[in-house]
């Protein structure tokens, strides 16, 4: 099968969104991520929720268990293995 000049396939979408998002993409490169975006809701669907991680990831606050939390979702796991010999 030959590869297509324009057309690119969902694994190299994924490809050049993960570059675009570090301005690693050539110009070429998002010309045919925008025309695969047009008509792919996969791509669409990736894209959006690799903007949203980066955005997280930038604001320096994603959302994480506190010590506290975390000590007590341990304890309840000892817990339930022990329950369960």
């Amino acid at each position: 099968m030959k590869k297509s000049f324009l057309f690119i396939s969902c694994e190299e979408a994924h490809h050049i969104c993960d570059k675009s998002q570090y301005g690693d993409a050539t110009l070429w490169e998002r010309f045919k991520l925008t025309l695969r975006l047009s008509w792919c809701k996969i791509t669409r669907a990736y894209t959006k929720r690799n903007k949203e991680l980066t955005h997280v990831m930038q604001s320096g606050h994603p959302e994480c268990l506190k010590e506290h939390e975390i000590q007590e979702l341990q304890s309840e796991f000892e817990k339930q293995l022990k329950n369960q010999h």
